[in-house]
C-alpha cells in the first residue's frame, strides 16, 4: 500500500540529514496518513488521508 493521501495526493518527502561534519545521508519525511471511515461517492469506504486534509475538513467523515 502506499504512503500516500489519497484526498491531496500528498507523498513522502525526501531529503538529507546533515551531520556536524557535514556529511550527508539520505533520508525520507512520511505524511502523517490515518486511516479513516469516510463517505466517497454517496458509499462509506475506508481511505488513507493525511491529518492537513482532515483538519481542513476535505473528507467527510462516516458516523
Amino acid at each position: 500500500m502506499a504512503r500516500r493521501c489519497e484526498i491531496c495526493n500528498k507523498g513522502p518527502q525526501v531529503g538529507n540529514n546533515v551531520s556536524h561534519s557535514n556529511v550527508k545521508t539520505k533520508r525520507r519525511s512520511l505524511p502523517n496518513l490515518q486511516r479513516v471511515r469516510a463517505i466517497v461517492d454517496g458509499t462509506v469506504r475506508r481511505v488513507r488521508v493525511c491529518t492537513r486534509c482532515l483538519k481542513a475538513n476535505k473528507v467527510v467523515k462516516a458516523a
